[in-house]
């Protein structure tokens, strides 16, 4: 039986016009309204006719994605947020072009860039400007239109999952450089210590590279330093498996004697591993989204899309004190 547009929205109890926006990849759905009745759509199997599609859709106008120098395109982060914007793209129709790290010579049109948030953004979004070509930030910058995802909520929340554990004595692992993801974590850990009344809170931070090696080695080398945490908040998901890597060569149990809390939401790395989850298809809709509705346009639009937690095996009650 063929599945039709009005049996899609019947059992998702909305309309064939909402339908048909969501399908089409508008904006102008509330995202839980979207959600929904893309549950539908992959419970009953629908696939849209990929040529009617496109035909409705086709546009005239062309995305850049620009990444620059500072982002690791060999992460698991970074190829799931790709693959989900070039889906994204995918379903609007819309041209895209994978902008050098140096734009300088580049003459290829482009009507809207999506600029990574990684090293030099004051300097390629002036770039852009002088261009008068309008920018959408995946992070966040005053007076551009951006979207990231909740990092400070998401530190807060890893601060809270600890400590409603009985974590007291805290180590945060987190990166050398300076990035913004990474502060915006470690600013919403440690405000919610510093904010806290519980008493004999200890925390202490420690960095190094983003990756999982670099994780193991941090983990190693601060519990050969001395430092014995109940509780581990890694400032992503790689670092955590580095991390717990450490302390099984280590022999520590985990969560036994130690709870490891990562970030982002990539659970597949490691078996059980607990996280603050992003929601990266929905990071992707609303980037690809304020992107186009930027065109010609001079409105500022910040999106913040919140984060989860993912309660997994590594995470803990803090061990009684014997």
């Amino acid at each position: 039986m063929k599945i039709t547009i009005g049996e899609i929205a019947r059992q998702a109890a909305v309309s064939k016009g909402t339908v048909s926006r969501v399908i089409n990849g508008k904006s102008t759905v509330a995202e839980t309204t979207r959600k929904n009745v893309l549950a539908v759509m992959k419970r009953l199997g629908y696939e849209p006719d990929p040529i009617a599609r496109e035909l409705s859709m086709r546009t005239k106008h062309t995305l850049g994605i620009w990444v620059g120098a500072g982002e690791n395109r060999l992460s698991p982060y970074f190829n799931l947020i790709w693959r989900a914007l070039l889906r994204e793209m995918q379903v609007r129709a819309t041209q895209v072009v994978e902008l050098p790290e140096d734009i300088s010579g580049v003459r290829t049109r482009f009507d809207v860039v999506l600029v990574f948030n990684s090293d030099g953004v004051d300097g390629r979004l002036e770039q852009l400007r002088e261009r008068g070509v309008p920018a959408v930030l995946i992070g966040h910058h005053p007076g551009i239109s951006c979207v990231a995802p909740d990092d400070m909520g998401g530190g807060r929340l890893a601060a809270h999952s600890l400590l409603s554990l009985g974590h007291r004595n805290l180590l945060h692992l987190t990166v050398e450089c300076e990035v913004q993801w990474a502060q915006d974590r470690a600013n919403g850990f440690t405000s919610v210590l510093a904010g806290s009344s519980l008493p004999g809170i200890r925390a202490a931070t420690v960095k190094g590279e983003a990756s999982v090696l670099g994780g193991y080695r941090l983990m190693r080398d601060a519990w050969r330093q001395g430092h014995r945490p109940t509780g581990v908040f890694c400032a992503t998901d790689e670092i955590a498996v580095g991390a717990l890597g450490a302390l099984a060569d280590l022999g520590v149990q985990v969560p036994g004697q130690v709870s490891v809390l990562g970030f982002d939401g990539l659970v597949e790395l490691h078996p059980g591993l607990a996280s603050v989850a992003q929601d990266i298809p929905a990071i992707a809709h609303q980037a690809v989204s304020l992107a186009l509705a930027a065109i010609g346009k001079d409105t500022v639009h910040q999106t913040i899309v919140p984060v989860a937690l993912i309660e997994g095996s590594t995470l803990g009650p803090a061990p009684k004190v014997s």
